[in-house]
C-alpha cells in the first residue's frame, strides 16, 4: 500500500531529495553546538579545583528528587506546577524529537521497543504532553509578560530585563509542540481520506484538533503541510539547542549537572583550596577569590545554570532590607563576566593586574551584605550555591587587607583574646557565681572531670544580657542530673563566623585551641545551646566526641520523665518559635524546640507566616553584630512584625544572636510591653517542676 503522505527522507523538493537537508540541518546544529559548548566550557577548564566525585549514590539521589522529581518547584506553587507541566513534556517529547531528527533521512527507524504496543502508548502520551507543554507556555508567557510577579523585576543598577528572552524561548517551545503536531496530524488527516488505517490520535489533544480541523483539505496540501511542519520542527529545534547556551536558559542543559554536583551538606565551608590541608595553609601564597578563575569549576557551572528566577532574592533577608546584595545577580553578574570574556568568537580576554573581581564585578558591601544564612540555597531549585562563593571573595578580601571599619576591632579581639569583645580570659566564668548554689557548674580549668561538656561560647559568656542563657542551661543541665562542666578560660570562640567572615588563619588558630582543651577535658559529649557553636563544632571540627544542640538534650528528658515541668500560668501570653539559621536550614533541627514547646503544659504556641526552612533571618549571626551595614530597615524589625501578625506577643528563640536582635528590634519597633523575647532555655528553666 503506498503511503497516505511522502515522509521527508522521501519527498524531493524541486527534484531535491529533502532528506538531504533532513541530514545537513542536524550535522550542521550539533557542529554549532559542540563549538558553542567547547567554548562554554573554557572557563570551567581554567577554574579552581573541587573535589565533587565522591558519594555518588547520594548525588543519584539527589539527582532523582530535586531534578527528576522537581521537588522544590511548588514552593512557588503556580510557577512550579507551570515549569513541571513543561519540564515533564520536554521529558516525554524528548523521544519523539529524536525520533523526528532521524526519519528524515532514514525512513523506517524506530527506537528499540517501539515498534509494536509500547510504541502505540507512548504516542498517545506525547500527544497529550504536547498539548500540556503548549498551554503551561501560554500561561507562562502572559504570567511573565503582563502579571509580572516582582521578583523578576531587574533593577537598573543590574543591566537589562530578561523578560523578552524568556517569552521569546517560551515561542521557540511553542513552535516545537505545534509543528509536531501538525506534522502528525497532517498524516492522520490523509490517513483518513485515503481509507488507511489512521495512527491513533488521543482525543482533545493538540494533534487531534488539527486532524480534525484538516480532515477535507487537499492531499497536495496535507502533504505541503505535512513536510513544512517537519523542517519547521527541525530548524526550530537546533536553533533552540544552540541557543541555549547563548542566555539564562543555558539552565535546560546545565541544570542536570549541577543538581549531581551540587552540595550535599549544608552549614559546613569549603576548603581554601582542593588537596591542601589546614596545615598546609601557611604555604599558600594566596588565599580566597581574586580573579574569576579562582572560583572553582562547580561555581562556574553555578553562574551557568542560573534560571534567573528570583527565588534566592526573593528569599534573601539582606534584599528584603534593601541591603546591596541580590544572590541572584551574584550568578547573573559572574555568567556575564564569562560570557564577555570568553566569547563564542576570537580569543578570550585576558586581564591586567590591576583588574579586580572585587570593585570591578562585585562590590565590597555586597558580599559583606551577605548573613550566611542559607535561604537563597534553601529554595534554589538547581542547587547554586552562594555562601562558599562569598566566603572565598572575602578571604580574598581579607587575605589583600580588605576588612570593614566596624569588624577590624572585634577581628583583633578575637586574635588577642579569644573572644569579639576583647574581655580577660578569665572572666568567660565568672557568670556560674549567681547560680552556684542552686546549680553548681565543674571547671576543667581547675581540674575538674565530668562526662558532658558545656560549650557557652563568647556572646553567653560575655555578654550581660546573655548570661541568662548560660545560666539556665546550667540549671536545666543540673536538674535532669547531667553531669557537666565548662572549659571556663581555656574555651575560646568557636570561631563559626570567623571563619564565615574569611580570617581562615585566625578559625584554624582558635579550633585549634578549642579542640586541645575539649580532648584534654577527656568528656564523653558537648552540649551547646549557641546554633554557632553547634555547627562549628559539628562541621568546621573534627574527632571530637559527639555534638548535641541543648534542644535536642531538653526534649530526650522532657520524654524520659527526668525534666517535668510546670504549666503555662494562664496569662494570655502566646508564644511563636523563631528558628534560628545555623539550628534550622543549615543543621535541620526545626522540630526538636518546638516539641519542647509543646511539651509545657497550658502554652499557647503559633506560627509565623515563614518558618522551619523558610524561616528569615533575624541579622545577628555572630560577626554581623558588630558589621554596620546599608540597608532600609532592620531584618529584625521584619521578623518582629511578623511575629506580630501571627498573633503572638512572645517570641521564643534558641539562639544568643537571634535574642539580642529582635530584642533590640522590639524597642526599633515601639512594641516595647506589648512584645517580648525569650532563649528557650530561659523559658524551659522557668517551667523546671521543683
Amino acid at each position: 500500500m503506498e503511503p497516505a503522505l511522502l515522509s521527508p527522507a522521501a519527498y524531493k523538493f524541486f527534484h531535491i531529495p529533502t532528506a538531504v537537508f533532513a541530514f545537513l540541518i542536524p550535522l550542521v546544529g550539533m557542529c554549532a553546538f559542540v563549538y558553542i559548548m567547547k567554548r562554554r566550557i573554557d572557563p570551567l577548564l581554567k577554574a579552581a579545583p573541587d573535589n565533587r566525585f565522591d558519594r555518588i549514590p547520594a548525588r543519584l539521589w539527589t539527582v532523582a528528587k530535586i531534578w527528576l522529581a522537581q521537588w522544590r518547584q511548588p514552593r512557588y506553587m503556580m510557577a512550579g506546577v507551570i515549569h513541571i507541566f513543561i519540564f515533564a513534556g520536554f521529558l516525554v517529547l524528548s523521544i519523539r524529537s529524536t525520533t523526528l531528527v532521524i526519519i528524515g533521512f532514514w525512513e523506517s527507524f524506530t527506537f528499540p521497543g517501539f515498534s509494536g504496543t509500547l510504541g502505540h502508548v507512548y504516542n498517545v502520551f506525547k500527544d497529550f504532553a504536547a498539548t500540556w507543554v503548549l498551554i503551561a507556555c501560554v500561561v507562562a508567557a502572559i504570567r511573565r509578560g503582563i502579571f509580572r510577579p516582582e521578583r523578576y523585576a531587574v533593577p537598573a543598577q543590574y543591566g537589562k530585563d530578561h523578560t523578552g528572552e524568556a517569552v521569546f524561548v517560551l515561542a521557540l517551545i511553542s513552535t516545537l509542540m505545534i509543528s509536531e503536531s501538525l506534522f502528525e496530524a497532517t498524516l492522520a488527516a490523509a490517513q483518513i481520506q485515503q481509507l488507511q488505517p489512521a495512527e491513533f490520535v488521543a482525543p482533545g489533544t493538540l494533534a487531534w484538533l488539527f486532524r480534525n480541523m484538516l480532515i477535507d483539505e487537499p492531499i497536495a496540501r496535507l502533504q505541503s503541510m505535512h513536510i513544512t511542519a517537519y523542517f519547521i520542527h527541525d530548524l526550530t529545534f537546533f536553533f533552540f539547542l544552540c541557543f541555549l547556551p547563548l542566555g539564562k536558559h543555558f539552565h535546560v542543559i546545565t541544570s542536570l549537572f549541577n543538581v549531581f554536583f551540587m552540595r550535599l551538606e549544608r552549614g559546613n565551608v569549603k576548603p581554601v583550596k582542593h588537596g591542601v590541608s589546614d596545615d598546609q595553609l601557611d604555604d599558600l601564597e594566596s588565599f580566597g577569590v581574586k580573579k574569576f578563575e579562582d572560583f572553582t569549576w562547580k561555581h562556574m557551572l553555578d553562574f551557568y545554570s542560573c534560571a534567573d528566577c528570583g527565588r534566592c532574592s526573593d528569599n534573601c533577608p539582606a534584599n528584603a532590607v534593601k541591603r546591596p546584595l541580590s544572590p541572584r545577580f551574584i550568578s547573573i553578574k559572574g555568567r556575564d563576566y564569562a560570557f564577555a570574556n570568553y566569547p563564542l568568537g576570537g580569543a578570550n580576554v585576558v586581564k591586567d593586574d590591576a583588574y579586580q573581581l572585587i570593585g570591578d564585578i562585585y562590590s565590597e558591601d555586597e558580599i559583606w551584605s551577605c548573613t550566611t544564612c542559607g535561604a537563597c540555597e534553601q529554595e534554589c531549585p538547581l542547587g547554586i550555591e552562594y555562601i562558599d562563593k562569598i566566603v572565598d571573595l572575602r578571604r580574598g578580601m581579607v587575605d589583600e587587607g580588605n576588612v570593614p571599619q566596624s569588624l577590624q576591632k572585634p577581628l583583633g579581639a578575637l586574635e588577642k583574646r579569644g573572644n569579639p569583645w576583647g574581655k580577660m580570659e578569665k572572666k568567660r566564668s565568672e557568670w556560674v557565681k549567681e547560680i552556684a548554689e542552686e546549680a553548681p557548674v565543674k571547671l576543667f580549668e581547675k581540674g575538674a572531670t565530668a562526662d558532658t561538656l558545656y560549650f557557652v561560647d563568647s556572646i553567653s559568656s560575655y555578654d550581660d544580657r546573655m548570661q541568662g542563657i548560660a545560666q539556665a542551661t546550667a540549671r536545666i543541665l543540673s536538674k535532669a542530673g547531667i553531669d557537666f562542666g565548662i572549659l571556663g578560660k581555656l574555651e575560646k570562640d568557636s570561631g563559626n563566623e570567623v571563619r564565615r567572615f574569611g580570617e581562615e588563619m585566625l578559625f584554624q588558630d582558635l579550633k585549634a585551641q578549642n579542640t586541645e582543651a575539649i580532648l584534654e577535658a577527656g568528656v564523653k559529649r558537648i552540649v551547646t545551646a549557641d546554633p554557632h557553636a553547634y555547627n562549628a563544632l559539628r562541621k568546621d571540627y573534627e574527632n571530637l566526641p559527639p555534638v548535641e544542640h541543648i534542644s535536642e538534650l531538653i526534649r530526650k528528658e522532657i520524654k524520659s520523665g527526668r525534666l517535668p515541668l510546670t504549666a503555662a500560668n494562664g496569662d494570655g501570653k502566646v508564644y511563636t518559635y523563631h528558628d534560628p539559621c545555623y539550628l534550622g536550614r543549615h543543621n535541620q533541627l526545626y522540630e526538636d524546640p518546638r516539641r519542647v514547646l509543646d511539651a509545657i503544659p497550658g502554652l499557647t504556641r503559633v506560627e509565623m507566616s515563614r518558618s522551619g526552612d523558610r524561616s528569615f533571618c533575624c541579622g545577628g549571626g555572630g560577626l554581623m553584630l558588630f558589621y554596620e551595614p546599608e540597608e532600609e530597615q532592620r531584618m529584625g524589625v521584619l521578623r518582629v512584625d511578623m511575629a506580630a501578625k501571627a498573633g503572638a506577643n512572645v517570641i521564643v528563640t534558641a539562639c544568643p544572636f537571634c535574642l539580642v536582635n529582635i530584642e533590640d528590634a522590639i524597642k526599633v519597633a515601639g512594641l516595647e510591653g506589648k512584645m517580648e523575647a525569650i532563649d528557650l532555655c530561659e523559658l524551659v528553666a522557668q517551667h523546671l517542676a521543683a
